[in-house]
């Protein structure tokens, strides 16, 4: 469950001067068991296991990294999968600016769900312009069989659901985690005149806490 310390501060900013540093809150979405909690423990701590425990409501990890010259912390909001698209709380979604959409390619019903996920991210959560956040598409688990990309279908499907992009990755192999992470947070920085709106009516502390310190196809 949430703190209230939690929602106090989520996608605050802190300002030092004229640079600042970014707090970027990003959901990982999806069905139960496609690996969101594997994905998160991977890129923020490099470290997989094929045992732990369900998720159950929501949990965070916080990343920090580089990006143009910029630094850029990442709230990733890992949110648990039984709670199914059409009833997590809104206050999940609230302040979000970018969403990891993941499946696991060894079970099709999970991709089959994907547009629904979607379509709710869409309806809860908008970027301050009314934009959708940008959202990447995650296939995950392609260590698990010889798996296939049919990269102009993906693409096409992208198109047309409005995904910034899709990555085929594997959190046992950390295949292409860190790519679909970087590109996200570059698509969220292209919105950067919004975000400098945000930080002059958002200033404030924000208290360092946390869990943790620290083959892709275009869409678009």
């Amino acid at each position: 469950m949430i703190t209230p310390l939690q929602k106090f501060f989520t996608s605050r900013y802190i300002m030092e001067g004229e640079e600042a540093e970014q707090n970027f809150k990003i959901m990982v979405l999806g069905d139960a068991g496609t690996g969101k909690t594997s994905i998160i423990r991977r890129y923020v701590h490099n470290f997989f296991s094929g045992h732990h425990k369900t998720t159950v409501g929501v949990d965070f990890h916080l990343k920090q990294m580089e990006v143009n010259g910029k630094t850029v912390r990442l709230q990733l909001w890992d949110i648990a999968g039984q709670d199914r698209y059409g009833h997590i709380s809104r206050v999940y979604y609230k302040n979000a600016v970018g969403a990891m959409l993941v499946y696991d390619v060894s079970r099709p019903t999970t991709f089959e769900t994907v547009a629904l996920w979607k379509e709710q991210i869409d309806q809860r959560v908008l970027l301050p312009n009314g934009e959708p956040i940008p959202v990447v598409l995650v296939g995950n688990k392609i260590d698990l069989e010889e798996h296939q990309v049919d990269s102009e279908q993906l693409d096409r499907y992208c198109e047309e659901k409005g995904f910034c992009k899709w990555f085929d990755t594997s959190a046992k192999y950390n295949h292409n985690i860190e790519n679909a992470a970087r590109y996200l947070v570059t698509k969220i920085m292209e919105h950067d005149d919004l975000f400098v709106q945000k930080q002059q009516s958002q200033r404030s502390f924000q208290p360092s806490m946390g869990k943790s310190k620290g083959v892709s196809g275009t869409c678009c």
